[in-house]
């Protein structure tokens, strides 16, 4: 697998449209840390480790619904392993006048765009949630 976040967005994009209560992914420290940003941001229940049938470790993501409809409506990669995305601090832009959120890998941790501004450092934009 070449973008493992973006396979990850893109089952949570499926799950979604299906109307899964829990989807399933390979586990990784990188997937975790953008699954924490979405569950401090609000737009997933949370997520637990686990195993599949095989042995191999898993992350169980709770995707979250209001009234039937999903909260995530938009999901979208930005940095890809063919072309990083990196914007510094000043550059790194609101996701619809602030409604919606950045994910940022920063040298302090991967965090969301408005942790990064306050934080005052910049890095690479993985995907932006709305």
């Amino acid at each position: 697998m070449n973008d493992p976040i973006g396979d990850m967005l893109t089952r949570i994009r499926n799950a979604q449209m299906r109307g899964k209560s829990v989807v399933s992914t390979p586990a990784s420290k990188l997937r975790a840390w953008v699954l924490d940003v979405l569950a401090d941001e609000g737009y997933i229940r949370g997520y637990e480790s686990g195993t599949d049938e095989r042995g191999h470790p898993t992350l169980e993501i709770s995707l979250k619904y209001f009234d039937g409809v999903p909260v995530i409506r938009e999901l979208q990669r930005v940095s890809t392993p063919g072309r990083r995305v990196y914007m510094g601090v000043k550059n790194i832009e609101q996701v619809r006048q602030g409604l919606g959120v950045s994910i940022v890998s920063t040298s302090k941790g991967v965090m969301s765009d408005a942790n990064a501004r306050s934080q005052n450092v910049g890095g690479e934009v993985l995907c932006t949630v709305f």
